[in-house]
């Protein structure tokens, strides 16, 4: 076939291109109805399917809770960390936080506090960090919305002490095979005041000061432990869904029609 022929013909061929994909794509995957879930009025608050934490009121649902106060609606961290009696794997977690005034401390002594997802003892979990971090130097795998120790934020996007800040957390437990040995990490996703701050981050393990970040392994959930540092952070507006992605049912071979 000459030059001349084969560009006369290229028409064609679009032609026929247009034609395949013009017919429906049947993927043959029967799925399940997606849910109904009632957002909450504000983006921040619960949709109808989250666990409240604390709605300004009660404490009810954390152990270890005497030494917390709360006041004007307001929850304000004490002597030893919170840790919630009902227990998570994958989940969604919104909880607002601010750090004290007025600003005592530098560093890592400026309103520290953390979340640990799937917390077994004090100190031992997988950490998001709660810090500080407005006009307050400090090692940037350790600043607000870094995973502790393991990867700091991609930005700093602190509001100054006072003020309210909101994390938007989405967690992906690691899963363990039989032996103990880790079939898949774990990750995370960090929205800080509507900023995204971790995509879908891998974890190396757990977090710790002492030690390089490890997987041992642990049942599928645990609790949710929010951290004493001996700083008076105060929390609000917190609330927790498990998620589970939707698993189809292949009930016909994939075709066009």
């Amino acid at each position: 076939m000459n030059r001349f022929v084969s560009i006369c013909m290229l028409p064609l061929f679009a032609l026929a291109a247009v034609a395949a994909h013009a017919s429906e794509y049947l993927p043959g995957i029967e799925w399940p109805e997606p849910p109904v879930v009632t957002p909450g009025e504000k983006n921040s608050d619960p949709p109808s399917d989250a666990l409240v934490l604390f709605d300004g009121t009660s404490k009810s649902a954390f152990d270890n809770a005497d030494n917390w106060k709360v006041e004007d609606g307001v929850l304000i961290a004490g002597q030893g960390a919170l840790v919630t009696r009902e227990k998570f794997g994958d989940c969604q977690l919104h909880i607002e936080w601010s750090a004290a005034v007025p600003v005592k401390g530098n560093g890592q002594g400026r309103s520290n506090s953390g979340v640990y997802f799937m917390s077994q003892a004090e100190g031992v979990g997988y950490e998001v960090q709660i810090l500080d971090s407005y006009q307050n130097p400090t090692y940037f795998d350790g600043q607000a919305g870094a995973i502790y120790k393991q990867q700091p934020p991609m930005v700093n996007a602190m509001r100054p002490p006072g003020e309210w800040n909101a994390y938007d957390v989405i967690w992906t437990a690691p899963r363990f095979n039989a032996d103990g040995s880790l079939n898949s990490p774990a990750y995370m996703t960090v929205i800080h005041n509507g900023v995204l701050l971790q995509n879908h981050t891998e974890l190396a393990g757990k977090s710790a000061w002492d030690t390089p970040p490890a997987y041992t392994a642990h049942p599928d959930r645990l609790p949710l432990r929010l951290q004493d540092h001996g700083n008076p952070v105060r929390f609000r507006n917190i609330w927790i869904r498990d998620y589970k992605k939707l698993e189809g049912k292949q009930v016909a071979e994939p075709r066009f029609r």
